[in-house]
């Protein structure tokens, strides 16, 4: 189908955080643009309040009527609904164009000068760092991000640049219909292994990933990642890190709630960057965002304003309390990786003060596979809660339960098991100096009425 035939755009899974982005992208074209979420959201009534047409119920009958003419309506789904659900076997039959998010995104990789971040992890606060970057710029670009950024309130930004940037995801191997012009890559640390089997295969998949970058264009690479890159002829490779590499950070203060740093660049080093959402982990993050922006021609003026006003992202490292009495937080992170950086940066940041973590774990095949390394990352702290697990797409496997880290969280940290159910009236029934709220899943949805509850005490 030609992009000009499309009339209107129907999402088999438009609620998430990724889909709702290209469902944002259409509306802004004033195409029709309806379809299915499992459950209703504050994104999902974002959507609506934008022109999307949403319903909740798996039924063929709630498919507006614009939707059913296979020669004008596109058909996005995500991996995350299963082959058989109705909605999305109703248009195979009937022989629409279907296509997976990463296609679509694909296609606009071909379009645009595409400004993808892959990784493990790290990849949405990279992304949206140097769309924030990018769009302050005298570059600007469009995006499409895996959060929603606090600078813009969306997860989408839209513009006549010739420059997207993307948030390329490893999941299912979407990211192999991009065709960056450039890409960071974050890390790849083994992840999703109920799609990919074994580590090899994990690696693997980055490496085909970059043999998809466009000549002329470049790889922005962590060092020392356990994989082998293969690069198309004329592709420039370089490499970040804390304090290595063709771009890392010289001279980094962390005082008093401000980080400062040197950003080393073998274009024109900037000095005196400085972060607006100060983590830690933010510099290395920063490093990446910037090597990018400065390959395609960001001033160092512009990097500096970028970095200082960069407001961060929903549910990473979110601060939703931060007084002298009292500090709370939500963070997405989900693998044992992600666990330990974001354990070990508020650590670095409340050197001296008590810090509970409450833990949602996501999927029962992560956490049979990495339960001793979540155990050991969260280990770096006082106390850990731990609630169910977090299924998602999955069913439950016989014998992993949340349990299994319990078990091996190490002598002297304060550990408790919870239902979530539970959760509102544990926080009710204690006092924290420091609590962040960790996962993927569902427990972010509590976060209002736990902020709710601490204020008032």
């Amino acid at each position: 189908m030609e992009a000009k035939d499309i009339q209107a755009v129907y999402f088999v899974g438009g609620g998430g955080i990724g889909m709702s982005a290209i469902a944002r992208y259409f509306i802004r074209r004033g195409l029709v643009v309806a379809g299915y979420d499992k459950t209703p959201s504050e994104l999902t009534r974002q959507l609506e309040r934008e022109g999307m047409l949403l319903h909740y119920d798996e039924n063929v009958d709630e498919i507006p009527f614009v939707c059913r003419q296979p020669a004008s309506c596109l058909v996005v789904y995500t991996p995350a609904v299963p082959a058989e659900h109705k909605e999305l076997v109703f248009f195979r039959e009937k022989g629409f164009e279907i296509q997976k998010r990463a296609q679509v995104l694909g296609t606009l990789t071909r379009e645009h000068r595409g400004l993808c971040v892959a990784g493990t992890h790290g990849k949405t606060t990279t992304s949206t760092m140097c769309a924030h970057i990018m769009h302050q710029s005298h570059l600007d670009c469009n995006a499409f991000l895996g959060g929603i950024s606090k600078n813009y309130g969306t997860n989408y930004i839209l513009s006549d640049s010739d420059y997207v940037v993307i948030e390329a995801d490893e999941f299912d191997r979407s990211f192999h219909w991009l065709r960056p012009w450039m890409t960071v890559i974050t890390s790849t640390d083994p992840d999703h292994l109920d799609i990919y089997g074994t580590k090899e295969a994990y690696l693997e998949s980055f490496r085909h990933y970059t043999t998809l970058i466009q000549p002329g264009g470049a790889l922005i690479i962590h060092r020392d990642l356990e994989m082998q890159e293969q690069l198309p002829e004329g592709v420039r490779r370089y490499d970040y890190a804390l304090d290595e590499g063709d771009f890392h950070a010289e001279n980094i203060c962390i005082d008093n709630g401000t980080i400062t740093f040197d950003f080393v660049s073998p274009i024109e080093t900037v000095r005196g960057i400085e972060l607006g959402q100060p983590v830690p982990i933010n510099i290395e993050n920063g490093i990446a965002a910037m090597a990018m922006a400065q390959l395609n021609g960001c001033t160092a003026e512009e990097l500096r304003y970028g970095m200082k006003t960069y407001g961060g992202v929903d549910r990473r490292f979110d601060f939703k309390i931060k007084t002298d009495r009292l500090v709370l937080l939500s963070d997405y992170a989900h693998h044992p990786k992600e666990i330990y950086q974001s354990a070990r940066s508020i650590r670095q940041l409340y050197k001296n003060r008590r810090i509970t973590a409450i833990f949602q774990p996501h999927l029962y095949t992560r956490t049979r596979d990495f339960y001793r390394e979540f155990a050991d990352a969260l280990s770096q702290l006082d106390e850990v809660v731990l609630t169910e697990i977090y299924p998602a797409r999955e069913q439950p496997i016989e014998g992993v339960t949340s349990q299994l880290i319990y078990d091996n969280l190490k002598p002297g940290v304060a550990k408790t098991m919870i239902q979530k159910a539970d959760v509102l009236n544990f926080v009710r029934s204690r006092s924290f100096d420091v609590l962040i709220v960790l996962g993927a899943g569902d427990l972010d949805n509590e976060m209002p009425q736990i902020t709710k509850i601490l204020q008032e005490k």
